[in-house]
C-alpha cells in the first residue's frame, strides 16, 4: 500500500456490504447481478445515474461466435491479429470460448437483439473480423438496449445502489486487504457528502479515461477515476500507452472539445467507403480488408491522408445505403449527423479520429483480481490481456460480460470472510488537488503531445507541461498559496492529471510503433525488444516504478496466492 489519498473530508457515514461494485456499465451491473444471485449483499456505486456510463453509447454491438460456421478459434485468431502481438492468449481464449453463452445469458436477462428474417440474431461485420459476428440492437443502439436491460434487472432484484457518487479511495485493513471504499455523494439520495462502504471485496468497473483528451467519444464521466484510485492503492497498471482512437468520429471542427458523436464501425461493416475530398478510396491497397482493417490501421491511414492533403478530416461515404437503410439500420447516427447539419443520405460524412477506448488499465488475472487482495477490476478500467496493443471492434462489451461473471464466481467462492476494519494510515500522503480550471489544460496537452501521432519531442513536451501542472498544485498548498477545495470537479481533474502523467510516461518508454501506439520517431514494430508489457505502479514516495514483463503473457498477480476463506 502507498498510503496516498486524495485530499477529502473524513467519512461522515458508513454502510456495510459483502461486495461493492463501482460503476454501472455492462461490466459493473453484470458483476452486481451475479454477486446478488450468489446471495452476497451487493452495493452498486455510480458517479451519475445507473444508465449514464459508456455502455449506453456503444453503437456497433457485441462480438461473439454465434453465427453458422463461426468458431471461437476464428474469433481468437482475429483478436490476436488486432492485438498486434501483445494479447495474453489465455485471456483471449477465455473470452471467445465463454462469450457465446455469456451473450445468451444477457439475452435471458432481458436484452433484445435485432433478428433476421428467420428469427435468428442478426449479425454484422466490423473492422478486423473475418466473419459476421457482431450482434446489435435497435440498429445502432446496442449499448442503450444492454444498459436498459441490466438496469431494469438491477431494479427488479432490488440491488442496493448509490447514484451520483464519486468513489475517492480504497480502504484497507491492517494486513493490506481491501476493506471498502470512501465516496462522495453529490447532494442526491439517502446519503450526502463523504462516506464509506465497508466490504471485503471491491469491483472497479469505472470505465475509461477518454476525457484526458480534448476530443473523445467518451461521456463526461470517463475521467480515469478507477485507474487513479488503483494507483493510489498500490495496484499495478499496464498498457496505458495503448489508447485506441476511433477512426470515424463526426468532425465538428478543429476546436471542438468534449464528447463527440461516433460514427460506428458497423457503417463500414455494411459497405460505407472512406474517401478524400476528391472521392478517392484511399484504404484500397492499404490492407486486405480495406475499410474493415483493424482500427489502428484505419486511423493511421486517415491521419496520413490528412497530412498528405493538408486537411483536417476525411469523409465516410454511405450515400448508396439510401434513406430506408439509414433510417432502420443506423437511426442514432443519422439523427446525430442531421443535428449537426449533415445528411448522410445525400452527402459524405466528415470524419476524423478521436480518443475512444483505453486498451490498458488496472492489471488483473483471469479472475479479475488485481495485485491488491480483495480488489477486482473489469471492463474498460481493467487490463486483462485481451486487447493487447489494439482492441478488436466490439470485443469490449463481451469482455465486460465474461470477466464480470468470472469475478462474481471468484468472490462467491471466497465469501464468508468478515470485512476487515479499515486501518488508518499512520502518515497518509495527501495528494494536492488540481484547480478544476486546469482540466482543459490537461486535455490540450495530451491531445497535442500524446494523441494519435507521438514522438520523443512531443511526449517530452507533454511530460514537462503535466509536471508543471502537478508542481503548481503542490505549491498551491503552501502557506501563501491557497490549494483547490475538495469537491467533485477538483477530484476528477486531479485524477485526470494522474492518469495523463502515467500514460505519457509509458508512451515515452515504448520506443516502437505497435497497434494504436504510433511513434513517429520509431515507426517500426520491434518484437525483439518490445513484445512485452510495461507495468507501472506508484511508490509511497509518489514516484513511478516501471516493470517489464518477460513476454506478451502477464505474470501472476500477487492476489493469485491461495487465500483463506
Amino acid at each position: 500500500m502507498t498510503g496516498i489519498r486524495l485530499h477529502a473530508p473524513a467519512p461522515g457515514w458508513a454502510i456495510d456490504a459483502d461486495v461493492v461494485v463501482v460503476g454501472s456499465g455492462v461490466a459493473g451491473l453484470t458483476a452486481a447481478l451475479r454477486c446478488t444471485a450468489a446471495g452476497l449483499r451487493t452495493v452498486v456505486v455510480t458517479k451519475a445515474r445507473l444508465d449514464d456510463g459508456s455502455t449506453r453509447w456503444a453503437q456497433g454491438g457485441i462480438a461473439a461466435a454465434l453465427g453458422e460456421g463461426d468458431t471461437p478459434q476464428q474469433h481468437l485468431d482475429d483478436t490476436l491479429v488486432a492485438g498486434a502481438g501483445l494479447c495474453d492468449e489465455r485471456a483471449v481464449r477465455a473470452l471467445v470460448t465463454e462469450g457465446p453463452d455469456a451473450v445468451r445469458r444477457l439475452i435471458a436477462t432481458g436484452a433484445d437483439f435485432d433478428k433476421d428474417a428467420d428469427g435468428e440474431i442478426a449479425l454484422t461485420r466490423e473492422g478486423g473480423h473475418h466473419r459476421r459476428r457482431i450482434a446489435h440492437a435497435g440498429g445502432d443502439a446496442t449499448g442503450a438496449e444492454i444498459s436498459r436491460a441490466l438496469v431494469e434487472a438491477i431494479r427488479d432484484r432490488a440491488v442496493a445502489t448509490i447514484e451520483h457518487a464519486l468513489v475517492l479511495d480504497l480502504l484497507t485493513d491492517a494486513e493490506g486487504r481491501t476493506a471498502g471504499v470512501t465516496l462522495h455523494v453529490m447532494g442526491e439520495g439517502q446519503h450526502d457528502g463523504v462516506g464509506a462502504v465497508h466490504a471485503p471485496a471491491v469491483v472497479l468497473a469505472t470505465g475509461g479515461m477518454g476525457q484526458v483528451f480534448s476530443a473523445t467519444t467518451n461521456p463526461a464521466v470517463s475521467t480515469g477515476d478507477g485507474v487513479a484510485l488503483a494507483l493510489r492503492a498500490g495496484a499495478e497498471v499496464s498498457d496505458l500507452e495503448f489508447v485506441q482512437f476511433h477512426p470515424t468520429v463526426l468532425f465538428l471542427g478543429a476546436d471542438s472539445e468534449g464528447q463527440q458523436p461516433l460514427v460506428s464501425e458497423a457503417v463500414r461493416g455494411e459497405g460505407a467507403h472512406l474517401v478524400d475530398a476528391d472521392g478517392v478510396r484511399f484504404m484500397l491497397g492499404q490492407h486486405e480488408l480495406a475499410e474493415l482493417a483493424p482500427r489502428d490501421i484505419v486511423a493511421k491511414a486517415i491521419m496520413r491522408r490528412m497530412r498528405e492533403r493538408g486537411t483536417e478530416h476525411m469523409y465516410l461515404d454511405a450515400r448508396h445505403f439510401g434513406s430506408q437503410m439509414w433510417e432502420h439500420r443506423f437511426p442514432t447516427i443519422l439523427a446525430a449527423c442531421r443535428a449537426h447539419g449533415i445528411d448522410p443520405v445525400t452527402e459524405p460524412i466528415p470524419v476524423a479520429p478521436a480518443a475512444h477506448y483505453a486498451s490498458g488499465g488496472v492489471r488483473t488475472d483471469l479472475r479479475g483480481r488485481t495485485t491488491v487482495p480483495g480488489l477486482y477490476a473489469c471492463g474498460e478500467v481493467a487490463c486483462t490481456g485481451v486487447h493487447g496493443a489494439n482492441r478488436l471492434a466490439s470485443n469490449s462489451l463481451l469482455e465486460g460480460l465474461v470477466f464480470a461473471e468470472r469475478i462474481a464466481e471468484d468472490i462467491a467462492a471466497h465469501a464468508g470472510r468478515a470485512p476487515g476494519v479499515p486501518a488508518p494510515d499512520p502518515a497518509p500522503v495527501v495528494v494536492p488537488l488540481l484547480d478544476p480550471a486546469a482540466r482543459t489544460s490537461v486535455q490540450r496537452v495530451m491531445t497535442a503531445g500524446a494523441g494519435v501521432l507521438r514522438s520523443e519531442a512531443s511526449l517530452r513536451e507533454a511530460a514537462d507541461a503535466l509536471d508543471a501542472l502537478h508542481i503548481g498544485a503542490v505549491e498551491d498548498g503552501t502557506a501563501d498559496r491557497k490549494s483547490a477545495e475538495p469537491g467533485t470537479e477538483s477530484w476528477e481533474t486531479t485524477n485526470l492529471l494522474a492518469v495523463a502523467r502515467f500514460l505519457v510516461a509509458a508512451a515515452h518508454r515504448r520506443e516502437e510503433t505497435r497497434g494504436c501506439h504510433w511513434r513517429e520517431d520509431h515507426p517500426e514494430r520491434d518484437d525483439t525488444a518490445w513484445r512485452r508489457h510495461l507495468v507501472v505502479r506508484l511508490t509511497p514516495e509518489r514516484t513511478l516504478d516501471v516493470l517489464f514483463t518477460d513476454s506478451q503473457d502477464f505474470p501472476p498477480t500477487a492476489a493469485d496466492a491461495p487465500r483463506e476463506p
